[in-house]
């Protein structure tokens, strides 16, 4: 099974940093929150990525390409005249990664069916590429398989908003976009979706977070698994800064891997 992680939009609202790189290559811990989504994944036996790239899509490119090169002990070695190159110690991530150019514009229905061909007629995984969260993935994908439907997404409660969901049992009965008065369940991310969901995306400008979401829950396909425990985005500073303590303090909940 793959995971889809849409990594390609401006990231505007933390433009300190993201004027500089994408926002999934933003670092918690010296390490870009893409790498913290992936570990999570990986640490469920999910080690195919589908990155959705677009604004600065070098930087991550670029990031994948170097990254055995990164995690080891190298000596370079000038004297005879040539770059001699000697791995000493690494550690190689079980990934197979493709880094998918989306186009900078593209919403987020655009850029999932621009992926299309790669996950073809699998059912696959799909999150944002600026959140971590501590949710069971493998309790995740049993409750997709065994309702059958076409979308399921992981919902928490807070109190900011992102989209805004009408749950009835474990049925979404609405989506909607956000709105200041509400204190209901939102979408946290960490979908689990059938192929089917590209008939619900039109083009490029598409959303989905409306209409293809609307649409679903609408028709009765889409579901909630609800989750009770850590979730947090990254859309500014201060939330980075937050998930930096976290993890210096070595109370990072989304960390479930060893190494």
């Amino acid at each position: 099974m793959k995971a889809v992680i849409l990594a390609g939009g401006l990231g505007t609202r933390i433009s300190e940093e993201s004027q500089w790189k994408p926002k999934p290559m933003i670092e918690i811990g010296g390490k870009p929150i893409l790498w913290h989504i992936m570990k999570e994944y990986s640490h469920y036996g999910i080690n195919e990525f589908v990155i959705c790239a677009g604004y600065k899509q070098h930087v991550i490119k670029e990031w994948i390409a170097n990254y055995f090169l990164y995690n080891s002990d190298v000596t370079f070695d000038f004297t005879n005249g040539a770059n001699e190159m000697t791995v000493r110690r690494h550690y190689c991530e079980p990934w197979k990664v493709t880094v998918a150019d989306t186009g900078l514009n593209t919403m987020t229905g655009g850029r999932i069916k621009r992926i299309q061909p790669y996950v073809e007629n699998e059912t696959f995984m799909m999150t944002y590429g600026d959140g971590v969260c501590d949710v069971d993935i493998k309790a995740l994908l049993e409750f997709h398989q065994e309702h059958g439907k076409t979308a399921t997404l992981t919902t928490v409660m807070l109190e900011q908003q992102k989209g805004v969901l009408d749950i009835e049992g474990d049925t979404v009965k609405s989506f909607r976009e956000k709105n200041l008065s509400d204190g209901v369940p939102i979408n946290a991310g960490y979908m689990v979706l059938n192929p089917e969901i590209f008939d619900y995306i039109e083009g490029d400008q598409t959303v989905f977070e409306k209409e293809p979401l609307e649409r679903l829950a609408k028709n009765g396909e889409l579901m909630s698994f609800q989750h009770r425990g850590f979730w947090q985005c990254m859309d500014n500073k201060r939330e980075m800064e937050e998930l930096e303590k976290l993890w210096v303090k070595g109370k990072a909940p989304w960390k479930k891997w060893d190494v």
